[in-house]
């Protein structure tokens, strides 16, 4: 049964503002709320889920962290593998690496290079969209093994940070669920 407080909530509802966090000035948009309530963690699963009825994806690649708990969750109710991009030093075996920029310096990700197959379809998710560096580096990678991003997938866009803009630069097809202005 609803409860009268949880009838006409959105995703966007269940997610917290937290003000001057990790810097001064940013705004933190914490989905760790919309997972910890069961409601509003299955109505931004089923949301992600939605535009890819009926499409063939193979593998849901997920991005370090909050992307594991989406993309395990995705992978499991379209009966795909899930497949980790983790920050460098934390997969074992062999693997392949992709350096970006973040605001402030850069990074490194990487991918087990037997995870894709040529020719797989790949949905690859994570929890928020902000300058798109890290789901660029995560396509470079699924890229360079062959596979295909059929589509990115997102909670959160904060379209003044220039992310989806990328993106869409790199031609990719990309979903979120809500947006927030600001940083």
């Amino acid at each position: 049964m609803t409860s009268p407080d949880q009838r006409g909530k959105t995703v966007r509802d269940y997610i917290r503002t937290i003000e001057n966090f990790p810097h001064d000035g940013i705004m933190f948009r914490d989905v760790t709320t919309l997972f910890a309530d069961p409601r509003g963690f299955r109505m931004a699963i089923d949301q992600m889920l939605h535009p890819y009825a009926g499409v063939t994806i193979d593998k849901v690649v997920g991005l370090e962290a909050r992307g594991f708990i989406l993309g395990g969750a995705i992978a499991h109710q379209i009966g795909a593998g899930f497949v980790p991009i983790r920050k460098a030093g934390k997969l074992p075996g062999a693997v392949i690496s992709q350096a970006y920029t973040l605001e402030y310096g850069e990074a490194v990700v990487e991918l087990h290079e037997d995870a894709i197959a040529p020719g797989e379809r790949i949905l690859l998710v994570d929890d928020l969209l902000a300058t798109g560096g890290t789901a660029a580096a995560g396509i470079k990678l699924v890229e360079r093994l062959g596979g295909d991003v059929v589509s990115c997938s997102f909670i959160v866009d904060l379209p003044d940070l220039g992310g989806r803009a990328l993106l869409d630069g790199l031609g990719m097809d990309v979903h979120v669920l809500c947006a927030f202005d600001g940083e």
